[in-house]
């Protein structure tokens, strides 16, 4: 590259001069390269360890003048073939012009502005906007992608200085993480170590410290354990590296919500000494943190954070801690995890006033809200900046508050709760009115439908007056007044304090009376219900009558969801249930439904409206339990891992029982996909969700391990799993809540496994308790951590596990072992993830849907097809190994779709690497047919076809059904059955436009799957024959593929050979065909009563044509492009004529064409009705010159459309030129182009980037 030129002193120390003129010298650094002796190895060694090498390459050009001790470095490569390139250039372009100055001063000055206008032109061209990254830095990213030959695309995030352990040895070198890659290099007394691994390739990542790897960071792939050490600050760059392979597998899980989540805003104020994309994960990181702390929508963005105090009125104290504000809310979190937390929404915010300070209040602001709550924060550093920070978030808010029913909520509040505070909170969640939002819509769905305003528990529940509850109301009663207190001291609603005694107060259990308040409140789903009115209503409306897979799946489950219940007993509590599910399937088909929603939704219904119980289902799939309902419950998967890692250390006794008699996946996905719903009796799981909401998921494992706990001494007796299921079965259902005031509810799962002597009864409040005492010390960021680390095992499990089942749905006959399978997999996989992460914008990258069958989560469009070609064909073609390629991927396409699967990739190459010369002869004749031919062939073969068939008894089809036609190998039967198909398609189509974007209907799949299983017998007869055009192609492929082969002269001799002869072949078989014509139009005219043929050609064609071919591969597969017949004839001089390019092919021997022809025109003879003699005499005309036929055959400048060629003659002409045969029948290995592919494979990221190197270089 260009260098903007320095002063160098010392012009030859540790550098060689290659090369030199009177105004440029050429150097190259000693230790890079051959030689160099000690003094070389030394200073390879130097330029490694101590970072200079990112400073300086291995190649350099100085510009000095003949008098001057002064030199300039102009330019510098890190290989020769780059800083010779730069040499040329100045060699070329300044040489001449240098020499006509007359001072040195001169030259120099002209040299320097030459070289910063070259700079200045391509940082013009090549440069992103925005902030560039510092020098340093931005030399160790061009450092990075010339050593591991990564792509302009490919982004170093950042460098650090560390050593690897290559067996007990460390190498000191530098770990570069760039987005998709972890690279390490090192270069120690001439030994090299370079290492590439694929963050999506990860499956371990973890920070340990043993006797033999001190304080190190480990990362596993599939087959490789890499040990990493004496970093400078491991932490740093443990979580940045874990916060790359989350990504990557996160890209891996969702595709689409990775491509939509791919960027953050960067901060305003970036540090000027790390990259912007360091900056950009350590906001995402800080972003995630925050929104899970507080349960903030997923899109709220941190906007920054101070060290603050709040004062707390409750209890008369300024809490230290620190103050969060983002676009909607302002949050405190205090530094004692339970001492405070507070939220305030923006929408809330009335007034913001700086009060004035003093010693005991220094930098006080104060925040009030609609509900008349004042919040009194100190200590702030830069308030006034945090003023007009918040004033500009408050600027953008929406004027018009977004719920428009307030007062309705507020009288409901008072009808609900008499003693409600003297300051009602707007934001109060459990009630609702008939003005919300929702009236409207139910109105024109279910007549004003009751579950609009209120929860089906209040609409199934007996009016009994508390009092006669005797003791079960008084509890309920003191809970209510409990709560009601807290709220007037803490305040209520979405600005409440929470704090120590709001967690006792949820551990003594919630009201039903106020339950799905609460709930709301504490899960957040409150604030998105109120900033999207009406959001639930078009969704129902949206919904309704639109059928899809999930649809169905709800149906089915509707009367699953809690029978027992007499809420759900009925149609008004399934109606309900039918649109909530319904709804959310439809706002996010990634999930759709998934079993156990049901369960969950059902539950929140009773305590909650429709709309409520819609916006906790939102907050529990999305934020609470992420990952958990999709296809293939990731969530629950991982946080199974973390129950079992968290068995080993609290229960370690029960742990490796448990694992021996497979427990623990058994019950766990049960538990924690229905929050203990299905296992326990309702009234007692309502009081774990009550704690789930505040909490989190921490208390789900907590109760898991409490369970465990009070049941160890049975579950070590137990010989098998069932036996162990039904000890906790009949644990769990005898775990009562006797405070309940509804009436008690069977539990279906009780009776079933209730015995003869039922054991004792639990109560859930003592059950908590014990778990909160056992196992509390839990915490939510220890969760997280080890979330990350089961996520990795669960998806690359899962990835194994697609890449078994995708191995094993390709055909025992393909010809590769299983080995050779996987390893092609990973690189097809490999292509379609890369196209994602550096940044294209092709099809396949968008379309990839982990909710689909695992063959077609993979797919691959004709761009990364012909990079994969290119690399693992036997068949290399120099350039024209595109068109091949291209042609391959239209033959394996057969659905037109523009992408292909595995399987049909695998099949593709399959073809070219096994079976004997007549198949992989078969393939490459059918590359030379359509639907082979590109397009714009196939279009100029259309419009001949209809030119040639105008007089044709059978209809025109349409464009598509025509091309349908070119199907090589597939009757009139196949067609029509590839037509419904089609038609079948359009339906879908028409199906998922009405259903939004909800998965595929899987049925489609098991029908196309049933058809590919039915053997298709496809005999050389059934291949249709080929036109001139089409033969000149073929020809041209031989030609190409022949290049660079050692036995070059004798491929290209007899190709030229055989080519000469079978352009013979098809000269006789059109004056044949045309003979036969002409005799059956005159003989047939009078019997059929209808004027003679005016174009013989086709009639000949369907007589000569094989029986399976059928009648449309005589009209569609026949000899057509016009007007080409200049060049093609030329081009028949370039493929016939061996080593002299263009001169004619050679002339054989009439008794060398005699014994050719009698054997490889056997199927011409054997369809026709001629005597050999009749076709003896035929051939004479031949003899003179083999270039005739091409020539004499055009009429007017067209093809000659009478002219072809059957399979069977090209078969039988290669046959007789042993050299072709052996090259054909030649094996070669796959699994060395495999390996290749791997190594190269992060350096094909787009086409355009090689053209930006070159035109850097």
């Amino acid at each position: 590259m260009w260098l903007g030129p320095e002063e160098v002193l010392v012009a030859n120390a540790l550098w060689v001069t290659e090369r030199a003129n009177p105004f440029f010298v050429l150097q190259r650094r000693r230790g890079h390269g051959k030689g160099g002796g000690l003094t070389g190895l030394l200073v390879g060694t130097l330029d490694v360890v101590l970072d200079s090498s990112a400073r300086v390459a291995p190649y350099r050009i100085l510009h000095q003048t003949q008098d001057s001790q002064v030199y300039w470095t102009v330019a510098c490569g890190s290989s020769r073939k780059e800083i010779t390139k730069h040499w040329e250039w100045l060699e070329n372009n300044l040489l001449q012009t240098l020499s006509i100055f007359d001072t040195e001063e001169d030259i120099t000055t002209f040299v320097k502005g030459k070289i910063h206008g070259i700079i200045a032109e391509e940082n013009k061209n090549l440069q992103p906007q925005g902030d560039e990254d510092p020098g340093k830095f931005k030399e160790a990213e061009l450092k990075m992608r010339k050593q591991f030959g990564m792509p302009e695309g490919e982004k170093l995030v950042n460098y650090y200085s560390c050593s690897y352990w290559k067996g007990r040895v460390p190498r000191q070198g530098w770990l570069y993480l760039t987005v998709n890659h972890l690279c390490f290099y090192s270069f120690l007394l001439g030994k090299e170590v370079s290492l590439v691994v694929q963050w999506v390739d990860v499956t371990r990542l973890e920070k340990n410290a043993t006797l033999l790897f001190p304080e190190s960071i480990r990362v596993d792939t599939r087959d490789q354990e890499l040990f990493f050490s004496m970093f400078l600050n491991i932490s740093e760059t443990f979580k940045l590296m874990e916060q790359l392979a989350n990504l990557a597998m996160r890209q891996l899980l969702d595709s689409e919500g990775f491509l939509e989540d791919k960027a953050l805003p960067r901060p305003p104020r970036p540090h000027s000494n790390i990259s912007a994309l360091k900056r950009d994960l350590d906001a995402r990181a800080k972003n995630e943190c925050y929104c899970a702390t507080f349960r903030l929508p997923g899109d709220e963005r941190l906007d920054g954070h101070t060290g603050c105090t709040l004062w707390t009125p409750f209890n008369k104290l300024h809490i230290p801690g620190q103050m969060f504000i983002s676009s909607n809310y302002i949050c405190f979190a205090s530094k004692e995890e339970d001492a405070c937390h507070l939220i305030i929404p923006l929408r809330e915010v009335t007034i913001v006033e700086k009060a004035d300070s003093s010693s005991v209040l220094p930098s006080p602001l104060s925040i009030s809200t609609k509900s008349k709550m004042t919040f009194l924060f100190a200590n702030l550093k830069d308030r006034d900046f945090l003023v007009q920070r918040i004033s500009d978030f408050l600027q953008k808010m929406p004027s018009k508050p977004p719920g428009n029913s307030r007062a309705g909520r507020k009288a409901s509040i008072v009808d609900s709760a008499p003693e409600s505070s003297p300051a009602p909170q707007e934001v109060s969640e459990q009630p609702a009115s008939p003005t919300s939002p929702l009236g409207g819509l139910q109105g024109s769905h279910a007549q004003e439908a009751p579950t609009a305003s209120q929860g089906l528990l209040k609409l199934f529940q007996r009016n009994t007056p508390m009092e006669d509850l005797g003791a079960k109301g008084a509890k309920e009663k003191m809970k209510e007044e409990s709560w009601h207190i807290h709220f007037f001291e803490y305040g209520r609603g979405m600005c409440m304090y929470r704090t120590a005694r709001t967690r006792e107060l949820v551990l003594k259990g919630i009201p039903e009376s106020l339950r799905g308040e609460l709930w709301l409140l504490f899960s957040g789903a409150w604030n998105e219900m109120v900033t999207h009115p009406g959001y639930y209503a078009e969704l129902v409306e949206k919904s309704t009558g639109k059928y899809s897979l999930a649809t169905e799946e709800i149906e089915r489950d509707l009367h699953r969801s809690m029978p027992e219940h007499p809420a759900f007993q009925n149609e008004l509590g399934i109606a309900a249930l039918r649109r909530v599910l319904t709804a959310y399937a439809f706002r996010n088909p990634t999930i759709g439904y998934c079993q156990a929603m049901n369960i969950v939704t059902s539950v929140l219904l009773l305590y909650g409206s429709e709309e409520e119980a819609f916006w906790l289902l939102v907050a529990l799939c999305e934020r609470m339990l992420p990952d958990y309902y999709n296809t293939r419950v990731v969530g629950a998967l991982v946080d199974q891992g973390i129950f079992e890692e968290l068995t080993r250390d609290f229960l370690p006794q029960l742990s490796e029982k448990m694992q021996d008699l497979g427990v623990i996946p058994s019950i766990s996905l049960s538990w924690f996909l229905t929050l203990f719903l299905s296992v326990m009796p309702f009234e007692s799981a309502a009081v774990i969700v009550d704690c789930f909401f505040y909490e989190g998921i921490k208390v789900i494992l907590q109760v898991a391990l409490a369970i465990l706990d009070a049941n160890m001494e049975q579950l070590l007796g137990c010989s098998d799993e069932g036996e162990a299921m039904t000890v906790l079965g009949r644990y769990l259902d005898n775990v009562v809540n006797k405070q309940s005031v509804s009436p008690p509810i069977p539990h279906l799962h009780a009776l079933l496994t209730s015995g003869d002597d039922p054991p004792e009864e639990v109560d859930i409040f003592d059950l908590l308790k014990v778990s909160y005492e056992k196992f509390s010390s839990l915490r939510a960021e220890d969760i997280e951590q080890m979330r990350f680390k089961q996520r990795l095992k669960v998806i690359q499990s899962l990835e194994d596990t697609a890449k078994r089942s995708v191995v094993r749905a390709i055909p025992g006959d393909i010809g590769f072992s299983i080995e050779e399978l996987e390893d092609l997999y990973m690189v097809f996989k490999a292509k379609q993830l890369a196209s994602q992460y550096w940044g294209s914008s092709r099809p396949a990258a968008v379309r990839r849907d982990p909710s689909l069958p695992y063959l077609e989560q993979y797919r691959i469009d004709t761009n990364q097809f012909q990079e994969l070609f290119a690399s693992l064909t036997p068949w290399a073609c120099g350039s024209h190994t595109s068109v091949l390629a291209g042609r391959m991927f239209r033959l394996l396409d057969e659905n037109k779709d523009s992408l292909i699967n595995f399987k049909e990739f695998v099949t593709g190459i399959s073809r070219m690497y096994h079976g004997d010369l007549t198949e992989k002869l078969k393939v490459l004749y059918k590359l030379h047919l359509p639907p082979a031919l590109s397009p714009e062939e196939a279009e100029s073969a259309l419009e001949a076809t209809h030119y040639f068939t105008e007089n044709s008894s059978s209809e025109a089809s349409p464009l598509a059904s025509d091309l349908d036609l070119f199907l090589p190998w597939e009757a009139q039967e196949a067609l029509q059955q590839e037509e419904q198909e089609g038609a079948g398609n359009d339906i879908q189509e028409k199906r998922r436009e009405e259903k939004g974007t909800s998965p595929p209907d899987y049925r489609h799949y098991l029908r196309m799957w049933a058809k590919e299983k039915e053997v298709q017998k496809e005999t050389i007869k059934d291949l249709p024959k080929m036109n001139q055009e089409q033969f000149i192609e073929l020809c041209k492929t031989l030609y190409n593929m022949f290049s660079e082969d050692p036995m070059e002269q004798d491929l290209y001799h007899a190709i030229a050979t055989v080519a000469s002869l079978l352009l013979r072949i098809g000269e006789v078989g059109r004056r044949f065909s045309a003979w036969s014509g002409r005799g059956e139009s005159r003989d047939s005219a009078p019997e059929e009563g209808e004027p003679p043929a005016p174009h013989p050609p086709q009639d000949v064609a369907q007589e000569l044509q094989p029986p399976a071919a059928g009648d449309p591969q005589a009209k569609a597969g026949g000899d057509t492009h016009l007007g080409k017949a200049p060049q093609e004839s030329q081009v028949v001089g370039e493929g016939g004529g061996g080593e002299g390019r263009g001169s004619p092919p050679q002339p054989l021997s009439d008794d060398e064409t005699k014994d050719d022809m009698s054997m490889s025109s056997y199927s011409v003879v054997s369809t026709g009705s001629l005597q050999c003699e009749d076709l003896a005499d035929d051939t004479v005309l031949v003899g003179g010159e083999a270039h005739s036929p091409v020539a004499t055959t055009h009429s007017g400048g067209a093809v000659d459309t009478d002219w072809c060629i059957s399979f069977e003659q090209i078969l039988a002409s290669i046959l007789t030129e042993s050299v072709l045969v052996n090259f054909f029948e030649k094996r070669v290995d796959i699994g060395l182009k495999i390996k290749d592919q791997r190594k190269v494979e992060r350096q094909f990221s787009t086409s355009s980037d090689h053209e930006q190197s070159a035109v850097l270089g």
